[in-house]
């Protein structure tokens, strides 16, 4: 099963930003529940990085609450774990694991976002794979699929 499998929720959890955008433009992006991080693009739209709400909480827990002049650039992570849509899902989520991230980036061949997966989106979507695959197992063993 590929990641593409999962585009729905992967779009539906893709934010983006420009570099220079404000730190408060990726805190209003991240107050929604479906985002956990922004894809941080430079001007031709190819991912830069990324800035997560830990990343936010963090700054603001530094600077005392100020944060009107920073810039998403400042705060964000350039050394990106990310995914792409043709990748299977059992590498993704032991990608996931080894880096122990909840959220990735899939990005397509000029690495532009395409979407963000969820490690809860991946475990679904191989739950639900095994548990077909276990079906088709048990119908075969009882002969009921095949004659």
């Amino acid at each position: 099963m590929r990641v593409e499998r999962i585009e729905a929720a992967a779009r539906g959890r893709l934010a983006t930003l420009r570099a220079e955008a404000l730190v408060t433009e990726a805190a209003n992006l991240l107050r929604e529940a479906r985002i956990n991080l922004v894809v941080v693009c430079d001007g031709g739209g190819v991912m830069v990085g990324v800035i997560t709400k830990t990343d936010v909480v963090r700054h603001v827990a530094y600077c005392g609450g100020d944060v009107r002049a920073t810039t998403v650039a400042a705060l964000m992570n350039p050394a990106v774990t990310f995914c792409r849509p043709g990748e299977d899902l059992r590498v993704v989520w032991e990608r996931m694991k080894a880096q122990r991230r909840v959220h990735i980036p899939v990005i397509d061949p000029e690495a532009r976002p395409w979407g963000v997966v969820s490690a809860r989106d991946v475990l679904l979507a191989l739950l639900e794979e095994a548990e077909y695959e276990e079906a088709l197992l048990r119908d075969y063993v009882m002969g009921i699929g095949y004659h």
